[in-house]
């Protein structure tokens, strides 16, 4: 099997892993907490973002993102979802509660980071 078909395989059976992550500018220190149903998709996040089209994801990320360039911005997760066998697990809810509860410590909000408080 060449090298291109077992990085497919590979990529394929890698599970699928849902969470919370975020995205550090080194520069300023400014946040942005998000979340996913699969980290795979933070490939194609950073491309969006490298791209200049992820401003519908945080116009404020993405123009600090194309003005200091990819380098100056790690991305890590921050924990991953536990995933229950529990026929009455609802994981979209679980993740949105796990996002909450890293917005509420990090606080990634102003001068601390990009993300907008949501109005409740």
């Amino acid at each position: 099997m060449d090298r291109k078909k077992e990085l497919k395989q590979q990529y394929k059976e890698t599970p699928v892993e849902a969470g919370v992550y975020q995205i550090k500018n080194t520069q300023n220190g400014k946040l942005f907490i998000g979340s996913t149903r699969n980290f795979k998709t933070l490939n194609g996040l950073k491309f969006s973002l490298s791209s200049g089209t992820a401003s519908p994801i945080n116009k404020e990320l993405q123009e600090d993102w194309s003005h200091y360039g990819a380098s100056e911005f790690s991305i890590n997760i921050l924990e991953k979802l536990k995933k229950k066998d529990d026929p009455y697990f609802n994981e979209k809810e679980a993740l949105q509660a796990l996002e909450n509860k890293w917005l509420e410590e990090l606080q990634p909000y102003g001068e601390q980071g990009y993300n907008k408080k949501k109005h409740r």
